[in-house]
């Protein structure tokens, strides 16, 4: 173990790792050996085991590169390897980008921590905000890596390892997977599927262990293995009044399917407007995610009931096909297979003529002005920022400072990353950064270290991973049906209704709510006022949301609303 407050002084560099004693849950171990200094952070295993920690150095000078170094390397973890006979310091996280990892390099330093806050009050020279990643936060609702929020800092991206050597930093993806284009036996692959999730659950069961349990498809499986392993599973669910939101009714079937020490904490309006500063200002920065506040009550009243451990069933979506929108854009890929003459002749006759007005061709028109635009950008059509247009929500002179761009880039980049040339499983490898590392794991990663206990995620065991890449996409999504594979390979094993039910989900009624209760509008309306000095966004965007919310759709501009009370929010305390 390792006093993270002090400092690895080499002559080509300084590193600094700020420190993380707050975070009692990670493990952090500096290992040395020869001229290679490695420091971990977070829970790392070698070829998928238990290995000594301590073989890492030989392990590193045996490898041939980096590459083949990292392939062997497994786990919720990000590690620094200071090298001195090749004058080079690595940063590398894992595959997924589990474990949040920030830095920055202040003249010949190099700061590295878990926490972006103590990686600030650690920094050499002050950190100021950065206009782009609030533009990106409101177009995300987080900002993706590797923005933060402050000008001087970044974070590393999932699987990407970051080389400072000789005066220059270099970066290289280390985990890009090869997706299967074709499947010969099927009923086997099914069979491994249900084999390889239960040994990774088994992986991460500690004493005092728990699960959380929406009732969906991936917490029912982890739930179902949990008790496979556990006589006692205790599992926990947050459930709400209103019922479109409510999914306790699945939860408490898969509960007594599993026969699992089931409990359920009904969320008021109350407790949000109680708690709501608190949990926008835990962030390392501005996080837009309403769903933060039900994993935080769920974790803290898991904790209330002796549980230490939560396993969480994040992941399956973005492994086996589980969203609607990868149906979705399948029906306006089939658009870009036209050959082009076509597509302009019938652009032509139904977009541009009096007959897109009719009822059935301005269907015809809609899906063919948003087939012409291309994945990834597609994918962001229903956005607010691209609704409503950038001169619409944002001041003039904050726009003109910002690339309207870069989140559009940010996808790209990362779309054409994956080696498939399967658009399903480009967009699978582009949500394991958008939708699991920037958004859905920082939040249960925070709102977990809030109430106070550790959160695993079996489902995104590297092992798990490399198996679903084994499944070709029209496998796991033919024709519209969602995780086809994955549901053929669970049944038996979860209730029938679990496989037929609906997507749902830990939402927030966050828009209903601030109607009902006072103390929660007025938060909202003193906290709206106050952004509104900003001169970040008009003053027309949010007196038009405030109104919509009231008159015409609480849900959909509550969370226009909730984005922006957040930023608001986090920046009267952190700016």
């Amino acid at each position: 173990m390792v006093n993270m407050s002090e400092s690895i002084e080499k002559d080509f560099v300084s590193v600094d790792l700020a420190d993380m004693a707050s975070n009692e849950h990670q493990k952090v171990q500096y290992i040395e050996e020869g001229k290679v200094t490695i420091i971990v952070y977070g829970d790392i295993l070698i070829d998928e085991s238990l290995a000594d920690i301590g073989s890492l150095p030989q392990l590193y000078n045996l490898s041939l590169d980096l590459s083949s170094f990292y392939q062997q390397l497994s786990g919720c973890f990000w590690l620094l390897v200071v090298d001195a006979a090749k004058q080079r310091v690595t940063l590398v996280n894992d595959q997924l980008g589990m474990q949040a990892c920030y830095y920055a390099k202040q003249a010949n330093k190099l700061l590295v921590s878990s926490s972006l806050k103590t990686l600030k009050a650690k920094a050499l020279e002050p950190f100021t905000l950065s206009k782009q990643a609030i533009f990106n936060y409101i177009y995300f609702h987080c900002i993706p890596s590797p923005s933060t929020i402050y000008q001087q800092a970044a974070k590393l991206e999932p699987s990407k390892a970051l080389i400072f050597a000789k005066g220059k930093q270099l970066s290289q993806t280390l985990y890009r997977p090869k997706f299967a284009s074709h499947n010969i036996n099927i009923s086997a692959l099914q069979t491994q599927c249900l084999s390889v999730i239960e040994q990774a659950v088994k992986g991460h069961i500690t004493d005092n262990c728990g699960a959380f349990l929406s009732g969906g498809l991936d917490s029912s499986t982890v739930a179902g293995m949990l008790a496979k392993s556990s006589k006692k599973a205790k599992t926990f669910s947050i459930g709400f009044t209103l019922a479109s939101y409510d999914e306790t009714p699945y939860a408490k079937l898969t509960a007594k399917h599993f026969n699992t020490q089931h409990r359920v904490l009904y969320l008021q309006s109350e407790h949000a407007a109680d708690e709501f500063v608190k949990v926008a200002q835990y962030f390392d920065e501005p996080f837009g995610n309403s769903s933060a506040m039900a994993a935080y009550f769920c974790a803290k009243f898991a904790k209330q009931q002796g549980v230490t451990t939560l396993l969480a069933g994040d992941g399956g979506d973005e492994l086996f096909a589980g969203n609607e929108r990868y149906a979705k854009q399948k029906v306006f890929e089939a658009y870009q297979k036209v050959p082009y003459g076509f597509q302009k002749i019938a652009k032509g006759i139904i977009c541009h003529t009096p007959i897109a007005k009719l009822p059935l061709f301005n269907k015809a028109a809609s899906y063919i002005n948003q087939a012409e635009i291309k994945l990834p950008e597609r994918l962001h059509s229903y956005n607010f920022v691209n609704q409503l247009g950038h001169e619409a929500i944002f001041e003039d002179d904050f726009l003109a400072e910002v690339d309207s761009r870069q989140p559009i880039e940010q996808l790209q980049s990362r779309y054409d990353d994956c080696t498939s040339d399967d658009p399903v499983d480009c967009m699978l490898y582009l949500d394991w950064k958008f939708t699991l590392a920037d958004n859905d794991l920082l939040k249960v990663n925070k709102m977990c270290e809030f109430a106070g206990v550790k959160v695993r995620y079996p489902l995104l065991d590297k092992a798990v991973v490399d198996f679903s890449c084994k499944i070709a996409a029209h496998e796991k999504l033919p024709r519209s049906t969602l995780r086809k594979f994955y549901k053929d390979s669970c049944r038996g094993f979860l209730a029938d209704q679990t496989l037929t039910k609906s997507k749902h989900g830990f939402g927030l009624p966050f828009g209903a709510w601030m109607k009902e209760n006072r103390a929660l509008k007025t938060l909202t309306l003193n906290t709206l006022n106050a952004f509104k000095k900003r001169n970040i966004v008009k003053d027309s965007l949010i007196d038009t949301a405030l109104n919509a919310h009231q008159n015409v759709h609480a849900g959909y501009f509550g969370e226009l609303i909730w984005i922006l009370v957040v930023l608001e929010l986090w920046l009267q305390k952190y700016e």
